[in-house]
């Protein structure tokens, strides 16, 4: 039983999500958004209220089943009042405007956000109400048709496949389908000035131009790191996968569906942030396609992608996984308990690199064979799903053959 509320009043387990249809129209000058949301459920009982988690926008209505609601929207809430009850299937569609921005939350502001020209849209964890009405919670993956309408100077890149692009005048309108399933906080927008680069076979690098040459290099190495990654963690789990660097300085690289999102400071033609390119492309793997049940289990989406980089390390000629497990060891706090870190804790350094000692304890404990072996079937047995801790001991156990309850109970805790 988790000891913290991590979702902090967001989502619901009454309904489940099966498919959004968002129609936005941004004008980039005034940030002002236009949008018209609609949301295929199925609701677990009887429902009288819907609560749906959307920011600051002003709603214009909602029609449920169409037929006109009744709703209230504060605090982030817009929950709505059918004409009548709901069971099993339903639909409601939301109508809504203003000026998209993030919003606030324990990690910092999160979501949808202006650039210098342009915008971007960042999440992780409770960010995706910045720009639509949604459910969210990580586990309650849907699958989404986004028509973004913007000015047609600017490129858009949305997760997802673009199925139709329509230039009309001043604007055009593009149109993308994710239909993999996907959590809320895992849907991104990007629009800039981008040129796009190939940089392998389904392999993508949308870049200011002044930094083309340099982000070609740095991210010269992917289509290796992929390789790699898919001899150890099995086939890539999405139809493409795009990078995308924004014209302005970033804190921290972005992940989102199929996507990773990169600062101009993360490119220098040096490949001095390799290791967070690699990072990011094994979170496609864990916590894309994998997607946890629940934020206290975040472990499984920070620890792999950690441990993807001292894998890479060592297969790309640096430090080897064991060199960097006995330095980490040596240097990382122990005053967390990564499988239950709590809300303030839930991005700790602690988080990462002890959840990737947990994987090399493992990999120590049962050998390279086995312990490649069942992060295989691990993913391959969850593709598109959820996680929790508890399966994966059990699924570590299953493979391996022995017990290994008392040795995640000091790892974890």
């Amino acid at each position: 039983m988790s000891r913290a509320d991590y979702t902090l009043g967001h989502g619901s387990t009454g309904y489940r999500v099966t498919h959004y249809d968002l129609e936005l129209d941004y004008k980039i000058g005034p940030n002002r958004l236009s949008a018209r949301a609609v949301l295929s459920a199925v609701a677990v009982d009887e429902l009288n209220r819907i609560p749906l988690d959307l920011a600051g926008f002003s709603v214009k209505g909602v029609r449920v089943d169409g037929r006109t609601a009744r709703f209230t929207h504060r605090g982030g809430k817009l929950v709505v009042a059918p004409a009548r009850p709901v069971r099993g299937e339903f639909t409601v569609e939301v109508r809504y405007a203003g000026n998209p921005r993030p919003v606030a939350s324990r990690w910092g502001e999160i979501g949808w956000d202006e650039l210098t020209d342009g915008a971007l849209v960042a999440s992780q964890p409770t960010g995706a109400p910045s720009w639509f009405p949604c459910n969210d919670r990580p586990g309650d993956k849907a699958a989404y048709r986004v028509s973004l309408t913007t000015a047609s100077a600017y490129t858009v890149l949305v997760t997802g496949d673009l199925v139709a692009r329509r230039a009309g005048g001043s604007a055009t309108t593009w149109v993308f389908e994710r239909r993999e399933p996907t959590a809320p906080y895992l849907m991104s927008v990007q629009i800039g000035r981008y040129d796009e680069l190939e940089l392998g076979a389904g392999q993508r690098l949308a870049v200011p131009r002044r930094l083309r040459a340099a982000a070609a290099h740095d991210f010269g190495r992917q289509p290796e790191m992929m390789a790699r990654l898919t001899e150890w963690f099995g086939p890539y789990p999405f139809g493409e996968y795009v990078v995308v660097v924004t014209d302005d300085d970033l804190d921290d690289p972005i992940e989102a569906q199929g996507m990773a999102i990169f600062g101009a400071n993360h490119v220098d033609g040096r490949r001095t942030f390799e290791r967070l390119v690699v990072h990011e492309l094994a979170h496609q793997w864990f916590g894309n396609s994998l997607t946890v049940a629940g934020w206290r289990h975040i472990w499984l989406n920070e620890g792999f992608a950690t441990y993807a980089e001292w894998l890479w390390s060592e297969a790309s000629g640096g430090a080897s996984a064991a060199a960097l497990a006995r330095d980490w060891r040596a240097r990382v706090g122990t005053d967390v308990a990564i499988g239950d870190p709590g809300v303030a804790r839930l991005f700790d350094e602690q988080v990462y690199k002890r959840g990737a000692l947990v994987l090399h304890g493992l990999r120590a404990r049962v050998g390279d064979e086995v312990f490649f072996g069942l992060l295989r079937s691990w993913v391959a047995g969850h593709a598109h799903g959820t996680v929790t801790t508890e399966e994966f001991v059990a699924h570590a156990e299953r493979v391996a053959g022995v017990s290994l309850r008392d040795d995640f109970a000091a790892w974890l805790g």
